[in-house]
C-alpha cells in the first residue's frame, strides 16, 4: 500500500513547510509576488510578439536610396538586436534557474544544475548571436562610409546650405 502524505504545516508566519514523506524543509514565503501585473505590450515587446506596437515595425523597410536610409536601417537593426540580445540572455538565466529546481532523476549531486546549464547554453548562444548581429550592423554602416566616401562627399558638397548674407558694419 502507498503511504499517504500529510499536508504541509506552516510555521508561525507561514514561511516554512515540512514534508513528512522526504523529511526536507522547504522555504515557502508567506506572500506572493506578481511581477507581470498590468503589463502592456507596446513598442519593441509588441513587435517581437507579433504586434506592431505604435504602428511601427521592428525594422524600417530595406530601402537604400540614400546614405541616410542606410544609416537608419543599420542603427535600427543594431538597436533591435541589442534589445533582443538582453532579453534573450535574461530568458536564458531565468530558464536555467527554473530548470535547476527540477530534481535530477538519478539523484546525482548538482545533476539538475548541469542539465539546466546544458539546456540554457543554447539560448545563451542565441543571445550571443544577437549581440554579434548588433556589432555587425554597426560595422556595416562604418564600412559603407569607408567604401563610398567619395560618392558621399560629392553629394554632401552639393547639398551645402547657401551662405547667409553677411552684415556690412562699415556701411551705415
Amino acid at each position: 500500500m502507498a503511504k499517504t502524505q500529510a499536508p504541509p504545516t506552516a510555521g508561525a508566519n507561514g514561511s516554512q513547510s515540512k514534508s513528512t514523506a522526504n523529511n526536507k524543509t522547504m522555504f515557502a514565503p508567506g506572500f506572493t509576488v506578481n511581477i507581470n501585473a498590468n503589463k502592456t505590450n507596446t513598442g519593441m515587446a509588441a513587435a517581437m510578439n507579433g504586434g506592431t506596437g505604435h504602428g511601427q515595425a521592428l525594422l524600417p523597410s530595406p530601402e537604400f536610396a540614400s546614405p541616410a536610409q542606410v544609416r537608419n536601417y543599420c542603427n535600427s537593426l543594431r538597436a533591435a538586436a541589442v534589445t533582443m540580445s538582453i532579453e534573450v540572455a535574461m530568458g536564458a538565466e531565468i530558464l536555467k534557474g527554473v530548470l535547476a529546481a527540477v530534481p535530477d532523476p538519478e539523484g546525482r549531486p548538482f545533476g539538475s544544475r548541469a542539465r539546466a546549464a546544458k539546456v540554457a547554453r543554447k539560448l545563451q548562444k542565441s543571445a550571443d548571436a544577437l549581440r554579434d548581429a548588433a556589432k555587425n550592423a554597426a560595422a556595416t554602416y562604418s564600412i559603407f562610409q569607408q567604401q563610398y566616401e567619395e560618392e558621399i562627399n560629392r553629394v554632401r558638397h552639393r547639398a551645402r546650405k547657401p551662405q547667409q548674407p553677411q552684415i556690412n558694419w562699415a556701411q551705415q
